[in-house]
């Protein structure tokens, strides 16, 4: 047992030189070669926050924020232009020139006025920093209005030969805390009427604006005032405007031809369109000038036709004339469709310039006196 103790204690010993001197003759790893970054050359443009969240405002108050930057680069950092992407937002004062290490301001403002919900408005900086010469800004948020109107500006498309009212609906909302009152809307056209109705009491309503037959003109505009309980909006106005649509469009409006006396025969035409609910007919095409032939075709029955004028060759239009094309329409308020025709100008002849004689800045020599 003895001589077995000591041969395992021998072992022992053994192995542990042998695992100290590998520890002390093997060389460790070098350390690796971690590159330094290299250093940015030219000027470099870097933004602390190059997007701001205003939050939430109430409508008509102006946001504002001032943009910081710093010249990460070595050389000079010149900005040429602050543009705002919208008319409603400005830039102040801004660093024209900031030196490598230095920090530059871009001073901002959004007006919110006439704005309501999420608002993102852009702002672009131009400057020499070649990795980002064109720099994105942004204004963001929420714009709160005490009472919310959409839209502001209603239209009412009438089609044409209608013979019932036409309609368009405004929303109201309430934003405030407490309960709004409005009363009766007024309008200061006598072709709009407009009616209040309440979704929810006190904060939710539906302002129906409406104008009904005969309509004498093709635009009218109106306004309809809706007087409220809040001291935040005293009055809610909304403009309207009814564009009644042609019941026959004529395209082009008018026949442009070509200088003449014309080089060559040219052919032009017109399509004329029916957007009225009733069937169009068409006939007897004519033309106040001789020696133009004329065709009308019927494109789609009742609702399209085309028609196709040939002038000859050498047709000129005396100045001063006054040319049209006529044609004969089944309805009786307008019973002939009628489309001038023009003769461009001719172009200015210029007269020919008799060439200047140089005059020589030379003396002539004077004749020798004679003697007596």
């Amino acid at each position: 047992m003895v001589i077995k103790s000591a041969l395992m204690c021998g072992l022992l010993i053994a192995a542990t030189e042998f695992i100290s001197a590998q520890q002390t003759t093997t060389p460790r790893p070098a350390p690796l070669d971690i590159p330094l970054p290299a250093a940015i050359v030219g000027p470099r443009i870097r933004f602390q926050t190059p997007v701001y969240d205003f939050g939430k405002i109430k409508s008509g108050e102006p946001a504002k924020y001032t943009f910081i930057f710093t010249n990460v680069g070595d050389a000079m950092l010149i900005l040429t232009n602050v543009h705002p992407q919208c008319g409603c937002t400005t830039a102040g004062e801004w660093s024209h020139q900031v030196e490598p290490g230095k920090t530059g301001t871009i001073s901002v403002q959004f007006n919110s006025a006439n704005f309501s919900g999420q608002v993102t408005k852009t702002v672009m900086v131009t400057n020499n920093d070649k990795s980002n010469s064109i720099v994105t800004l942004q204004l963001k948020g929420t714009v709160w209005k005490p009472i919310d109107v959409q839209p502001t500006f209603a239209v009412l498309t009438i089609p044409p030969d209608t013979q019932s009212n036409v309609s368009t609906s405004v929303h109201i909302v309430n934003n405030m805390d407490e309960s709004l009152v409005l009363s009766a809307p007024e309008s200061n056209h006598k072709a709009f009427t407009a009616e209040l109705k309440t979704n929810i009491t006190g904060k939710d309503f539906q302002l129906v604006i409406s104008t009904a037959p005969p309509f004498d003109q093709t635009n009218f505009q109106g306004q309809i005032t809706v007087r409220t309980s809040s001291t935040n909006m005293p009055v809610i106005s909304v403009t309207a405007w009814a564009n009644v649509q042609q019941a026959i469009l004529v395209q082009p409006s008018q026949l442009i031809l070509a200088a003449g006396p014309l080089s060559a025969k040219q052919t032009v035409s017109v399509t004329i369109q029916n957007n009225g609910a009733n069937s169009l007919e068409l006939s007897e095409p004519s033309i106040d000038i001789k020696g133009v032939e004329v065709l009308l075709a019927e494109i789609s029955p009742g609702r399209s036709f085309k028609a196709s004028l040939s002038f000859p060759q050498g047709f000129e239009l005396a100045q001063g004339t006054k040319a049209e094309l006529a044609v004969k329409s089944n309805r009786p308020r307008q019973p002939f469709i009628k489309i001038p025709i023009t003769q461009m100008s001719k172009p200015a002849t210029v007269s020919a310039v008799a060439p200047l004689i140089p005059i020589s800045s030379s003396v002539a020599p004077q004749t020798p006196p004679t003697r007596p």
